[in-house]
């Protein structure tokens, strides 16, 4: 990040994906959550709206410059993915699954006796005869013992070749044209599903104010509501108030270039009823969440000014065959 300070650019800690509508127009969107608060499962995502593609440049790691038009282009740096384990299932994410068949090297998991391994998520495809040892070496058994098999931070770690949806210039040097920006994190109350900033510097002020509940990739323990700006608490080389600077000065770079910014958005899937289930679906209904963002991207009006920024119109956001009852 200090690096790309001092040269003008963006090291930033985002997914970066490709989306493909019905009619065959395709946009890229670059994503920042904390650790362990969905990253995988966007860049990766298998959308439940018939006739939406998705593909994944990457999950973890955006470099951001402008070319020579104004246009913001990314790349992933990375040769591979390295994934929080626990949650993952074919379930949540049926392309990480079958990423990590070969070629994976799996750290903190548990083991199986017919030498497979085991984490939290994976309880509909163990065999009652198969026994499991823990992350620490004990023996484990599913709906007996108390404490976790797999660390909850434990780890795949696969070549990005070895992904069925990775996208066709995801090594392409001159990077992918970015549209759209996406912050969120883990917020069980008070945060809307989804929203657009008014322009530019709002969005810096949102990304800047994002908060999210520790997980296990975090140092804090218990259900903490900690501010992580940018997802990128972890990972600052310099000072915040100079890094707030230098995303508010990329704007000034792409009015030198005639180019035109990607729009920001911020996303929370992880709003809670009183009784502490999750509102909204997640995982492939989040392409609802998508469709209505590229409605924006394409200048539809479909959305309402609030105080926080604009939101979803009425009847604008999909929720046709939602898997769960909205309330």
């Amino acid at each position: 990040s200090t690096i790309a300070q001092r040269e003008g650019w963006l090291a930033e800690h985002m997914l970066i994906e490709g989306i493909t509508c019905p009619n065959g127009t395709k946009k890229y969107i670059a994503a920042a959550f904390p650790s362990a608060c969905g990253k995988t499962n966007l860049a990766m995502m298998t959308p439940t709206i018939p006739g939406y593609k998705v593909e994944c440049v990457g999950d973890d790691i955006a470099w951001m410059k402008f070319d020579e038009h104004g246009q913001l282009r990314a790349i992933n740096p990375e040769n591979g993915f390295f994934g929080v384990a626990p949650g993952t299932s074919v379930e949540t994410n049926p392309n990480a699954m079958e990423m990590v068949m070969k070629d994976t090297i799996f750290t903190n998991v548990a083991y199986t006796s017919d030498g497979g391994v085991y984490w939290e998520g994976l309880e509909n495809t163990i065999n009652s005869d198969i026994k499991i040892t823990d992350w620490l070496g004990n023996p484990w058994e599913l709906g007996v013992s108390k404490t976790p098999a797999a660390h909850p931070n434990s780890r795949f770690c696969t070549p990005a070749k070895n992904c069925a949806i990775i996208d066709e210039k995801w090594e392409d040097p001159e990077g992918v044209p970015i549209s759209a920006i996406l912050f969120g994190g883990r917020r069980p109350e008070g945060v809307p599903l989804i929203y657009e900033a008014f322009d530019w510097k709002h969005g810096v002020f949102m990304g800047s104010a994002m908060r999210s509940e520790t997980t296990a990739a975090a140092e804090y323990k218990g259900k903490v509501i900690m501010h992580d700006p940018m997802a990128m608490r972890p990972f600052f080389g310099y000072n915040f108030g100079n890094y707030l600077k230098h995303w508010l000065n990329m704007e000034k770079q792409c009015d030198k270039l005639e180019g035109t910014m990607p729009k920001i958005f911020h996303v929370n899937w992880f709003r809670k009823e009183k009784n502490g289930k999750f509102l909204w679906p997640g995982y492939g209904e989040n392409s609802r969440v998508l469709d209505w963002i590229l409605k924006r991207l394409d200048s539809f009006d479909c959305y309402e000014d609030t105080p926080i920024g604009r939101v979803p119109a009425p009847e604008s956001l999909r929720l046709d065959h939602l898997k769960t009852q909205i309330n």
